[in-house]
């Protein structure tokens, strides 16, 4: 399973999620609850800012710092997803496999520096999405409502998919 897949299966479903978002009251989703980054609209905004801010670290990059309070709306965070999507994509596009051991040295605030290769940092992208998802099927149980499917094999991603 290639990596560009594992990020398009996080895209479409963070889609949904703000599809399923839209349904919700504002109230809700700017709720503060336990676990998480403590609301369903926050954790939909970290996971497009951790995407982003890794691939800019990655390529050496500055980080955004921005506040969630800066973005603390439906059509905020989608619009500052939007914004990252396209440099993530094109750089998730052209992934290769001579990137996958390139090491990346990240300076800790202790003055220690940390190691990575580029594989390690791409896929813990992707898990900590997946991670923050699963919350946010909790908190959908917790109002009642039917979660986003997280189910892979029914996006339609694979290259030999097909229903008879």
């Amino acid at each position: 399973m290639s990596l560009e897949m594992l990020f398009k299966y996080n895209w479409m479903v963070r889609e949904e999620w703000y599809r399923w978002c839209e349904e919700v009251e504002e109230a809700e989703l700017l709720k503060e609850r336990t676990g998480g980054m403590g609301g369903i609209l926050h954790t939909l905004f970290h996971n497009a800012d951790v995407e982003w801010s890794w691939i800019r670290i990655l390529q050496g990059k500055p980080d955004f710092m921005e506040k969630f309070e800066s973005y603390n709306s439906l059509e905020r965070v989608r619009e500052l997803d939007a914004s990252f999507r396209l440099e993530v994509q094109q750089f998730v596009e052209k992934w290769d496999n001579d990137m996958e051991n390139k090491l990346l040295h990240l300076p800790e605030e202790d003055g220690s520096v940390t190691v990575l290769t580029w594989g390690e940092v791409m896929r813990h992208i992707i898990a900590h999405e997946i991670h923050h998802i699963g919350q946010l099927s909790v908190w959908s149980r917790e109002l009642g409502r039917k979660p986003v499917s997280a189910n892979l094999i029914w996006k339609g991603l694979g290259s030999h998919h097909s229903k008879k």
